[in-house]
């Protein structure tokens, strides 16, 4: 079993440059759904907004799992080839942005999230469902 959790580890995830805007989502996602985000939404808004393609929000558990989503994200998606343009509340526990031109991702906590209620202003925008690490085992085991 640890073998087989090193082997995992090491494989070597292909490259996003050249990705298409859901294919980047997609990966965004899985980083995020394997570091314990809450309440994970992928929206494709490119017919509601000039600004990206999708939208990804997410609520951290406390201020410091909002910190490292942001960092872990940039981390893994760095490693394959992609950084964000920009980043913003990177000291800030309460909202991250991570913005990758065509997928913007929003990290809250759970206070800032009720507040501001982003995934209302685009309410009408189409929501993708990636699977998440749990429902994969599901089908694997079944």
């Amino acid at each position: 079993m640890i073998l087989e959790n090193q082997e995992a580890l090491s494989e070597k995830k292909p490259a996003l440059t050249g990705a298409t805007p859901e294919e980047l989502a997609h990966a965004i996602f899985d980083v995020l759904d394997a570091k314990k985000a809450r309440d994970i939404q992928v929206l494709r808004v490119h017919d509601h907004t000039v600004i990206t393609d999708y939208f990804i929000i997410c609520t951290g558990r406390s201020t410091t799992q909002v910190k490292s989503l942001g960092g872990e994200v940039e981390f893994k998606i760095g490693e394959r080839g992609v950084d964000p343009s920009h980043y913003e509340g990177r000291d800030n526990g309460n909202w991250v942005v991570l913005d990758y031109d065509s997928v913007i991702l929003h990290i809250f906590s759970q206070e800032s999230r009720e507040f501001y209620k982003l995934e209302k202003l685009y309410g009408d925008a189409e929501e993708i469902h990636f699977p998440s690490i749990d429902e994969k085992a599901e089908a694997e085991a079944k």
